[in-house]
């Protein structure tokens, strides 16, 4: 009845008009959908769960929608799981998880995940948000939230060293960018306080259905696609899955738009995108 209510909300149109309380933007439908998902977790009694890909398969067939965090004028904390990108997704499953983990079950603590998640220090700002995933995964392994696996060798046997200007260097790509010139400092510092850092990641040929990858890959690590496109780290994140044929990846794809979790092994989805060298692994932590 109230997953009714709740789609006879968004026909009528009333559950998915924004609300803004706190540098804050969501849906009603958004915050229902949370409490929804945390308090079926709560319920869920069997031992060893794995949360990211607990969460993850919640909101398979999500439509994928590109750019969702720079609708506004201004900086805000939005959440919205009724549009997703391939970053919006990992974030919003990594925080839901965080909250299941620590028997946290309220709206309010869901916020207070996704703003650490997703901004340098908590802090809510545009030039704070960690546009590029190096970025993301460096404070968030400051924040204890989650692990960035760089062994063992192999199958970490290149390394990427990362440097990064596409967002200075594309300025008009990016309508709040263009929007604040004076913003574009900051997103300097971001990209200057990366370039020259030194990472291993697995290159695309080592991905195989092998003892050793399945001891180093684990199921709901997130998976971060390493490019070579010019002043760019990475270019795609999903969720590991291993099935009978290999790793998989759980994702919000551009190309199924929506979010799924792909038919083919992540060795054979990589084939098919030669920009994509290889792949970092992400490990969320429970403390």
């Amino acid at each position: 009845m109230k997953r009714l209510l709740i789609w006879v909300g968004l026909c009528l149109g009333f559950l998915s008009t924004p609300v803004k309380a706190q540098h804050t933007i969501y849906s009603q439908a958004d915050s229902i959908q949370v409490v929804r998902l945390l308090k079926e977790a709560q319920k869920n009694k069997e031992k060893n769960v794995n949360w990211m890909l607990y969460f993850g398969r919640k909101l398979q067939g999500v439509p994928y929608v590109g750019g969702v965090l720079d609708d506004g004028e201004q900086e805000n904390l939005i959440i919205n799981l009724r549009q997703l990108d391939c970053t919006t997704f990992v974030e919003q499953v990594l925080a839901l998880s965080q909250c299941a983990s620590h028997h946290k079950y309220s709206w309010n603590d869901f916020l207070s995940y996704m703003k650490n998640i997703r901004y340098i220090d908590g802090q809510i700002s545009y030039v704070k948000r960690q546009h590029y995933f190096t970025t993301w995964i460096n404070d968030n392994v400051i924040q204890g939230l989650v692990k960035d696996v760089q062994g063992p060798v192999p199958p970490f046997s290149s390394k990427q060293t990362i440097h990064v200007n596409y967002m200075t260097t594309h300025i008009s790509l990016y309508k709040m960018l263009k929007a604040h010139p004076a913003w574009v400092h900051g997103i300097q510092t971001m990209e200057n306080d990366i370039n020259g850092k030194v990472y291993r990641y697995i290159p695309k040929e080592k991905i195989s259905n092998t003892s050793l990858l399945r001891r180093t890959v684990h199921d709901g690590d997130i998976l971060v696609m390493i490019t070579n496109k010019k002043g760019l780290d990475t270019s795609h994140i999903g969720i590991a899955s291993w099935h009978k044929d290999g790793l998989h990846m759980l994702n919000a794809s551009s190309v199924h738009k929506k979010v799924i979790e792909e038919p083919m092994t992540l060795f054979k989805y990589m084939q098919k995108h030669p920009s994509q060298i290889g792949v970092r692994v992400v490990r969320p932590l429970y403390k």
